[in-house]
């Protein structure tokens, strides 16, 4: 007689489906992998806010933002209070080293010596670092190197237009310019501007000290702070309005990369004992190229000899162009800005037409958001 079946239990029930199995064993993983997350979350937040290294790397990030559009958001990492301090502490630096003025000789060579030494008016070589691409301008010239402004009313022009409109070889931005909610059309420049050895714009008085970048009549670069006067007296022939200075009398005012004011494009300006105009144009907020900071530029200036040198506008500004051709790559995704000024090198300087745009405008009623 057939026994009846017997149900099977324990150790030899049937094995669960394959279904089943993958369902328990992806949420035993998700759950493992968010435990994992959340421990590292944790060490690494007491890392980022509770150790020195980690307040350095804040404070970087920080005075990243700082240069950007979103200066707001770097309260998220140091606080609002931090961010006032942060921001009022550069200022300060800033206008101190403003107040330096720059007593090495500069030897700047005659047409006829620079004929002899065989140089081009213009050189370009690529610079690099760790976290950034740019190039380096070399003006052996810097009698040939002229302060040009927009040729229109109403809004600035690209310096790629500048240098075509006036036959210039190679062109960089210069100054800073009124830019509301940075959608600003880049007419309205801040501070002074002086090209040909005449004052075009001046939104402060005659005696109102402020920092500027540019070159004298006999050639030698001049920055710090000065009165509108004073610059005139000086035989400063282009000029704008920038800052910080930060290499004066062959020494570095910036003592280290957290003094930097941060990660961003950059555009400055420099000169050696000899006379060679140096301008660094430095790609930033890209995959290729990071940015900056102005101690890594001062390194390369000091490597190159230079004596002096200044900060100029940067970011979404920085441009160099040459040959009726971009070099860089802009930090913007729209490409150039529209700006108010720029430096441009000629072969003929003194043919170059440059008319004071600003003339007779009464700039306090001028809206800079509109187009």
């Amino acid at each position: 007689m057939a026994s009846k079946p017997v149900a099977r239990t324990g150790a030899s029930a049937a094995p669960l489906p394959p279904r089943r199995k993958k369902r328990k064993s992806r949420l035993r993983w998700l759950r493992n992998f968010a435990i994992v997350v959340g421990i590292s979350a944790f060490l690494f937040a007491g890392w980022f806010y509770l150790t020195p290294w980690g307040r350095e790397l804040r404070y970087m990030m920080a005075d990243t933002l700082i240069t950007t559009q979103h200066r707001h958001w770097a309260k998220y990492l140091i606080g609002q209070d931090g961010l006032e301090s942060q921001v009022a502490m550069y200022m300060k630096r800033f206008e101190e080293m403003s107040e330096m003025k720059s007593t090495v000789t500069v030897n700047v060579p005659t047409p006829t010596e620079l004929i002899k030494q065989e140089k081009k008016t213009v050189e370009i070589e690529p610079i690099e670092g760790a976290k950034f691409k740019g190039y380096l301008l070399k003006v052996n010239d810097p009698k040939k190197i002229r302060l040009v402004v927009p040729d229109k009313v109403g809004k600035g022009e690209k310096v790629s237009s500048m240098v075509k409109r006036t036959g210039a070889i190679a062109g960089v931005n210069a100054g800073g310019f009124v830019d509301p909610e940075w959608k600003g059309n880049g007419f309205q420049p801040t501070g002074i501007v002086i090209s040909g050895g005449k004052m075009f714009y001046n939104d402060g008085g005659s005696n109102t000290p402020t920092p500027i970048v540019g070159i004298d009549k006999n050639g030698r670069m001049v920055a710090g702070k000065y009165k509108p006067s004073e610059m005139i007296a000086m035989g400063v022939q282009e000029a704008v309005t920038f800052s910080p200075q930060f290499i004066v009398d062959g020494k570095g005012l910036i003592k280290d990369q957290a003094s930097g004011w941060g990660i961003a494009p950059r555009t400055c300006m420099a000169q050696t004992a000899d006379g060679t105009i140096l301008f660094a144009i430095i790609d930033g907020r890209q995959t290729h190229s990071i940015g900056a900071t102005l101690y890594d530029v001062q390194q390369i200036f000091l490597e190159k000899g230079a004596v002096i040198a200044a900060n100029l506008d940067g970011g979404s500004s920085t441009v160099l162009v040459h040959n009726n051709e971009i070099v860089n790559k802009p930090a913007s995704p729209y490409g150039e800005r529209y700006l108010p000024t720029a430096f441009l090198v000629f072969e003929h300087p003194e043919k170059a037409n440059i008319r004071n745009i600003w003339e007779g405008i009464d700039m306090s009623k001028f809206d800079s958001s509109k187009w």
